[in-house]
């Protein structure tokens, strides 16, 4: 291909992309059948035989496969706690696709090697945890437990005298892992991985908001892990991290932070008394893509001392020469070769600055409050202390709340998901992006309590 030919194709590319973009506001926010219908058709072909040109194939994926999209980049979506792509780090994102740096080590990119350094620093000043954790930037919040609590394992058992790197698990001493009622899924998939068990856990009971309850923690011995929820994945509520961590660091716990988007609050000075006591845990797992708004995929992990994480994720070969000057991502993360997701973050903490993060927190929360506020006072039932951006809504029976959830999913004027809530049928009203206006509150607001009025 020319050069000319590329860049024509670039250019096309955006321009589709900034219509599409801009087209979310007029748009239904979930996809016709049709489109759906049409997309599948479309793919439902065999491997082509011959090429085709590039400039034909984007306009496939914009004829077919741009109304088949959700429309999770708008700010009337509300589903899985998914924030939208602030501008700059979309940019950043695609600039960086054209770079297409392998970021595993300083040899492989020396560029992105500096902008994860820098991004690392920044995301520990946002959130006010210690400027001396390491971390690493992996796909998303699952993967960024799994990170962290592979540090804590290997942490634990080598405090018990056992080598997990070289012995495994066979034969070791048993690890005793503590959560919530109120944990969320993704860490017994996590444990389930680490070898460590999906149903070996001791349960702590939580509180009608979800919170575990402190004074309900077992006695503990070595080696436990204990695991705290920064942002309930319903209520938005906090455990109650200082008299936990106490507690657990007393008796020679390891404290993990499950924070996939309440983690930020910490990052508003209103809002990070809700998140007190937080930094004294021993590892942290957020997501970018949720509240700091960076294009899918991009998590972060975070370890208080280096040498955990360090321990748990190096590697070694003929070809990867150690080296104590530089910092090497490969020794920090569970994967390899990996894309440039310190470019997305850096771009979005550039763009907010401090006082932008702040401002991006605190209006959606304000936005949930309010969008809580008019509900009531429409007739329908919130379920929770709306404390955060997490709104629950009853409607009643299970047939009836997924009736009217279908409705409003139906309607397009937004998008909300159904959730279970205290052993209650339940919708989840998620707000998190930099895109979601007032005005798309109040829309929001109409469609909800038009579906429940006709219902």
């Amino acid at each position: 291909m020319k050069d000319s030919e590329r860049r024509n194709l670039l250019l096309d590319t955006a321009n589709r992309a900034a219509e599409y973009l801009a087209s979310l506001d007029k748009r239904s926010v979930a996809p016709s059948a049709d489109a759906i219908d049409r997309l599948a058709s479309m793919l439902n072909e065999p491997l082509p035989a011959r090429r085709s040109a590039p400039d034909d194939i984007i306009a496939r994926l914009d004829e077919f496969g741009s109304p088949a999209t959700i429309a999770s980049a708008g700010g009337r979506y509300f589903g899985f706690v998914t924030g939208g792509a602030l501008p700059a780090s979309l940019a950043a994102n695609w600039l960086a696709g054209a770079w297409d740096q392998n970021s595993f080590n300083t040899v492989s990119s020396p560029a992105i090697a500096l902008f994860e350094t820098a991004a690392l620093r920044w995301v520990k000043e946002a959130l006010t945890l210690p400027s001396s954790a390491e971390g690493a930037f992996v796909t998303g919040a699952t993967m960024a437990n799994f990170t962290c609590l592979a540090a804590a394992r290997h942490r634990v058992l080598q405090d018990a005298g056992w080598d997990t790197d070289r012995n495994g698990l066979f034969g070791a001493p048993e690890v005793r892992v503590i959560v919530g009622a109120e944990v969320h899924a993704t860490i017994f998939k996590v444990l389930s991985l680490l070898g460590l068990g999906r149903d070996r856990v001791v349960t702590v009971p939580a509180d009608d908001q979800g919170r575990m309850r402190a004074e309900l923690l077992p006695a503990i011995e070595r080696p436990t892990i204990v695991c705290i929820q920064a942002g309930n994945v319903n209520s938005g509520a906090f455990d109650p991290a200082t008299e936990i961590i106490a507690y657990a660091k007393a008796a020679g716990a390891w404290v993990h932070v499950d924070g996939a988007f309440g983690l930020w609050a910490r990052a508003s000075s209103a809002l990070a008394p809700l998140a007190a006591g937080f930094e004294q845990a021993d590892s942290w797992a957020t997501d970018a893509h949720k509240w700091l708004n960076v294009p899918y995929d991009c998590g972060v992990a975070l370890v208080r001392e280096p040498n955990d994480l360090r321990q748990a994720m190096s590697i070694s070969g003929a070809y990867l020469l150690a080296s104590e000057q530089q910092r090497d991502a490969i020794d920090y993360a569970p994967d390899s070769s990996r894309r440039a997701r310190a470019v997305d973050i850096w771009a979005a903490l550039k763009s907010l600055g401090r006082e932008g993060l702040a401002e991006l927190v605190d209006q959606n929360c304000r936005q949930a409050k309010t969008l809580a506020e008019e509900l009531r006072r429409n007739g329908v039932e919130i379920l929770n202390e709306v404390v955060l951006n997490q709104v629950v809504v009853g409607f009643g029976s299970e047939d009836k709340t997924k009736r009217i959830i279908a409705s409003i999913q139906a309607s397009g004027e937004c998008w909300c998901g159904g959730t279970n809530w205290q052993g209650q049928p339940a919708m989840r009203v998620s707000i998190s992006s930099w895109a979601t206006t007032d005005a798309d509150i109040e829309r929001t607001c109409r469609a909800i309590t038009t579906a429940y009025r006709n219902s």
